[in-house]
């Protein structure tokens, strides 16, 4: 196993803006866990060392196809590969399509395939529904927007496969900016008690505060909030809280309940984003498989 990346995949990580490192990280923690400190012993029984082959990740499906520069660098991990061909992430793919295609070892190839598609699958699929949901509010001044209801370790990957998509990033991080929700407001004694102290011990943090009532709403703007969360409001409370907002510069943000088919209604009350945590919890995979040929 080596830590070492072709030029390839360095330059496919800097066009996606993904941190060398971290992939790198992740794509070693991959492999480790699936040979478990032994040998993919399938692979190293009926493949002879020295045979070759050209390794062709296709889809079986119609998407949006993200991680490809992760997948370049599990199988960088596993041995020396040559790429030959790639997609570009956020690209749309029919199936039959090749996504990647590259050429090495054949053992080499097989045991890094599986983590490859892992990765890549889960995050076209996160791409893939992300689309679903921007196609739905085209034309509307909304944009859709993930969560933290993320897989532990992959939050930046699944972000930036929403990205990819066509989805905008929440906060990164706790620490990125305050989302006063119903318990902090339980703690804290109310809905302006817990803006005011966010605001008195964090005043340099982005703060947004969830309401669930119009009157919640007049009071977080008066109080100075930067964003209102508006959680599973009707169609007509939300355009109701969205003109509140709208008034003092405040922007907004829809959140619970939300489904495809209601999202462009949602849309269109003027809310800024819709808060859609399936981006991430619950797409499915897009379709991929590994096509083998043998042979330099």
């Amino acid at each position: 196993m080596t830590t070492r990346l072709s030029p390839e995949t360095l330059a496919a990580l800097a066009e996606a803006d993904l941190d060398v490192d971290y992939v790198t990280a992740l794509a070693v923690a991959a492999i480790e866990e699936d040979l478990a400190g032994g040998v993919d012993v399938t692979s190293v029984a009926t493949v002879p060392d020295d045979l070759i082959g050209t390794a062709a990740f296709t889809a079986r499906g119609a998407g949006v196809v993200a991680g490809i520069p992760v997948a370049m660098t599990v199988l960088d991990v596993v041995g020396a590969v040559e790429h030959l061909t790639r997609s570009t992430d956020g690209s749309n793919v029919s199936a039959g399509d090749t996504v990647l295609e590259v050429r090495g070892p054949v053992r080499a190839l097989l045991t890094a395939e599986r983590s490859a598609l892992n990765l890549l699958c889960h995050l076209s699929g996160v791409a893939t529904l992300t689309r679903r949901w921007a196609d739905a509010v085209v034309g509307t001044e909304a944009h859709i927007r993930d969560t933290r209801k993320t897989t532990p370790g992959l939050r930046l990957l699944e972000k930036y496969a929403v990205r990819c998509g066509g989805g905008v990033n929440h906060r990164m991080a706790l620490s990125d900016a305050a989302l006063v929700k119903d318990n902090h407001v339980v703690a804290a004694g109310g809905v302006a008690a817990a803006f005011d102290a966010v605001r008195k011990q964090f005043p340099d943090v982005e703060v947004e505060v969830e309401c669930d009532t119009v009157a919640q709403v007049r009071d977080v703007v008066a109080a100075g909030a930067d964003l209102v969360l508006l959680d599973n409001m009707s169609l007509d409370d939300m355009r109701a809280a969205v003109d509140v907002c709208r008034a003092a510069g405040v922007m907004t943000e829809a959140s619970g309940g939300l489904r495809l088919d209601n999202a462009r209604a949602v849309a269109e009350t003027g809310v800024d984003f819709l808060a859609v945590g399936a981006l991430t919890h619950s797409a499915p995979v897009l379709d991929l498989g590994v096509d083998l040929r043998l042979g330099a």
